[in-house]
């Protein structure tokens, strides 16, 4: 590695720091542990805490005009959705296809960490809660699914709450209507409001709570969310009608969908204390609805419980896959079009997670061949031009101006740019860097096991430490140290074949792994495998490289450079360089003669 990949190296490895440190923290998985409950059954909802668990049948209904609230439940094979009578809400949602990291059976929310409801107001300024009324619940079934109607006597009038689920699906239709309340209403919007208090359900809890936001859609087009890794206190006010809004749990997600006119308007929050261990973030949405919606008919919604599965969620509604976090800009574009469709296509024929993603880091190896071989090429020249730039440094002695003026006349004679082995590696980044939002956001990876990593998407943990290391965690990474030792090798095998690199830029070199040590021990194991791997590979393809790679022929066309560019004046970046150089130089000749 010469000075210039150096620079190059070190350009890069500082735009991949910061990116860690301020830009990271973002199919449905058919085979995630759990067993399914038969489709469309009504049970009780275990962490719910009902006052009376009722099983309904088709037929039955109940009166709850005057006794205690009631747990009443739908249910399809994907989702356990838990109703009180009390207000004819949704109290608790069980996903029943999927697990906690910890094993046990994972609830999005339920009656204890969460509460929705909705109010408004009537015309002689009382305000009405739908928590404060029972409601009678009608339950119906058909081939498609099940449905519960909930209906409360209000003034005179009624307010009637349809829920239907269809069979093997992710989402919970709502139908909500004001009759015959008319002169009863203040023509103002309906309140709906959902406070979650987030539980943790995955291994690392950092993790947890970093992805776990508010994401929304307003009606104009903009998509926006709270951010993710605050610690403090984040608020937003929509300042128009909104589409949609979303509450976001790393690898799963509760929404809240407009189907015809959008909510007229919305204020979102999240607060986290962080010593609290059982609630990892509070999130709170309130989002206002159109009373002449309600009052004609066409307050028609929808809820979406599920998992954040890109291709689920993206059939939703326009945007609803922006709960997915994929990166942003050009790395979310490489993630969408090339990863995932690239993931989707091996696992239909590879059960195994930590193969598939071999496979994919070989894949896109051998489509950025030929600028890896660009890189080669580049250090191949460098290395044979080093007898001349070795005479520069002797001439000249400490005068590093001088050197470096004449080292860009010598590049210019023969042909050589400092640039050309630096620029193929700067356009495989947009690669480098959305493979650090894929592997944590990718629910594909959650809870697939690899070798000795029980989870992909987190890190995988080959010794538990009794104490904690700052800036490295509790555990010791094995992908991450075998990424690391393989990094070393190549930095060191490197280092022997160009022995150009001298001094502290030599050093240098070997600390980038040793602080990507550091920095990936608590990354998700998914991605240290990937770029061991990636290191292996790039062992190979030097090697094969080097038997096209000919030291003669190079020499023989430097020189042939030489000879062509003798009266060429440098031109274009070189030009601009060379012309900076020689002005830092007469500066410094100035102020060693006033000096």
């Amino acid at each position: 590695m010469d000075r210039n990949s150096a620079t190059g190296l070190f350009l890069i490895s500082a735009l991949l720091l910061v990116y860690l440190f301020f830009f990271s923290p973002k199919k449905t998985d058919e085979k995630a542990a759990g067993k399914t409950p038969p489709a469309t059954t009504a049970a009780a909802q275990p962490g719910a805490t009902p006052t009376a668990p009722t099983a309904l049948a088709p037929e039955a209904a109940l009166d709850t005009t005057a006794g205690a609230a009631k747990d009443v439940t739908l249910a399809n094979e994907n989702l356990t959705v838990t109703f009180s009578t009390r207000g004819g809400r949704v109290t608790a949602v069980r996903m029943n296809k999927y697990k906690t990291f910890f094993g046990k059976p994972l609830d999005l929310f339920d009656a204890k960490s969460a509460r929705m409801d909705t109010k408004f107001r009537t015309v002689d300024g009382k305000t009405i809660k739908f928590s404060d009324l029972n409601f009678q619940a009608v339950p119906s079934q058909t081939a498609g699914g099940s449905t519960l109607t909930f209906s409360a006597p209000v003034a005179g009038g009624s307010i009637v709450q349809t829920y239907s689920l269809p069979a093997n699906s992710f989402e919970l239709k709502y139908d909500l209507r004001l009759l015959g309340l008319e002169r009863t209403v203040a023509q103002e919007p309906l309140t709906f409001t959902f406070v979650d208090q987030v539980r943790q359900t995955e291994q690392d809890l950092k993790q947890n709570r970093n992805h776990t936001t508010i994401n929304h859609y307003l009606a104009a087009g903009d998509q926006g969310a709270l951010a993710e890794a605050s610690e403090k206190p984040e608020e937003y006010k929509a300042a128009g009608p909104v589409k949609w809004a979303a509450h976001k749990h790393d690898f799963f997600v509760a929404g809240f969908i407009a189907d015809q006119q959008p909510f007229a308007g919305g204020a979102f929050n999240s607060d986290v204390n962080l010593a609290d261990s059982t609630t990892i973030k509070t999130l709170n949405s309130t989002l206002t609805i159109p009373v002449a919606e309600v009052e004609q008919g066409r307050g028609q919604y929808r809820f979406f419980f599920g998992p954040n599965s890109f291709n689920l969620l993206k059939a939703v509604t326009p945007e609803f896959d922006r709960n997915v976090y994929l990166g942003w800009g050009l790395f979310r574009w490489v993630n969408r079009f090339v990863v995932l469709p690239v993931f989707h296509f091996l696992e239909q024929f590879i059960s195994s997670y930590g193969v598939i993603i071999a496979l994919l880091v070989l894949l896109i190896k051998l489509v950025t061949w030929p600028l890896t071989y660009k890189t080669y090429e580049s250090q191949a020249r460098m290395k044979v031009l080093k007898p001349e730039i070795d005479q520069l440094k002797e001439k000249y002695g400490d005068d590093q101006t001088k050197v470096q003026q004449e080292t860009m006349k010598l590049y210019q004679e023969f042909g050589v740019s400092p640039l050309s082995g630096c620029v193929p590696t700067l356009l495989t980044l947009p690669i480098l860097f959305a493979m650090f939002q894929f592997f944590p956001n990718a629910i594909e990876l959650r809870q697939q096991s690899f070798l000795w990593a029980k989870d992909l998407s987190s890190y995988d943990v080959f010794i538990k430490l009794p104490f904690y290391v700052k800036w490295y965690g509790d555990h010791v990474s094995m992908f991450t140290l075998m990424m690391t030792a393989s990094t070393l090798l190549m930095t060191w095998q490197s280092n022997q074949t160009n022995t150009a690199m001298q001094g502290p830029m030599k050093t240098y070199s070997y600390l980038m792994p040793i602080i990507f040590l550091f920095v990936l021990n608590s990354f998700a194991a998914g991605l240290t495998w990937y770029y061991f791997v990636s290191n292996v590979i790039t062992f190979a393809q030097q090697a094969i490289t080097k038997t096209f790679v000919d030291d003669t022929k190079i020499r023989a066309q430097l020189d042939a450079n030489k000879i062509k560019n003798k009266d060429k004046k440098p031109s274009g970046l070189q030009g601009r360089i060379a012309e900076a150089m020689k002005a830092a130089q007469e500066r410094e000749a100035q102020a060693r003669k006033k000096s």
